[in-house]
């Protein structure tokens, strides 16, 4: 082989091999976007829970086993952000539109939010799924239960707190594990936003707001989970 050929060769390999490494590198990312697209992060376990529904019957983590549920603390009489949410759950029951989903919604005034009460409400909301449980029960507990899914409720001892609460929701697969998507950053949202926003990325709450990108979120890791 004559020298000049020798160079053209050497030269084709300069060029393509920088072009091979930069395809896998673009590969490399390209997987590495569907995987955190399509895969979601386990939190933890759920914690156990047991309370009372509105039907008067007693509802355990153990039950759900089986279903994807999504897991919320509020109260019926809230004037603020539960109706907002309780809305937006509603929005998601209709949407995902399965029998192996559910909805934990756990009151944190369990004084005035008795099982009577609480069908009231499941009624005024218009929760149609068999699987949409309102649970009352001690109110020790439940504080004790919100601290266990790191899901903020006020110290009940505190009257200008016992009733504040967090509006995040935590989405539980089918074997009773806590789990939720990756964000831009590629780290673990860790809990979903039951609340409206004033915009589309959902950084400014606002109780008439007409975006909630959380929930369409939502409804699309739901439906993979319920695959």
């Amino acid at each position: 082989m004559s020298k000049n050929n020798k160079t053209k060769t050497g030269a084709k390999r300069k060029v393509i091999i920088p072009i091979a490494i930069f395809a896998l590198l673009f590969l490399g990312i390209g997987v590495g976007m569907g995987y955190f697209k399509k895969n979601l992060y386990t939190v933890m376990k759920v914690p156990d829970f047991e309370l009372t529904d509105q039907n008067n019957k007693k509802i355990t983590n153990k039950d759900m086993l089986g279903k994807v549920y999504l897991v919320e603390f509020f109260f019926s009489r809230c004037p603020t952000i539960c109706p907002v949410m309780n809305r937006n759950m509603r929005f998601i029951e209709d949407e995902v539109n399965s029998p192996e989903f559910g909805i934990i919604s756990i009151s944190i005034d369990p004084e005035n939010d008795t099982p009577a009460a609480l069908k009231e409400h499941a009624k005024s909301v218009g929760a149609k799924s068999p699987d949409w449980h309102f649970l009352t029960g001690n109110r020790d507990y439940i504080g004790k239960l919100a601290d266990q899914f790191n899901i903020y409720v006020g110290d009940k001892e505190d009257d200008s707190e016992s009733l504040n609460h967090s509006g995040m929701i935590a989405l539980v697969d089918k074997e009773g594990n806590i789990r939720c998507r990756y964000n831009k950053d590629k780290m673990p949202i860790l809990y979903y936003s039951g609340l409206n926003y004033e915009d589309l990325e959902g950084k400014t709450p606002k109780l008439n707001g007409k975006y909630h990108p959380d929930r369409e979120i939502l409804i699309e890791d739901i439906k993979k989970l319920l695959k």
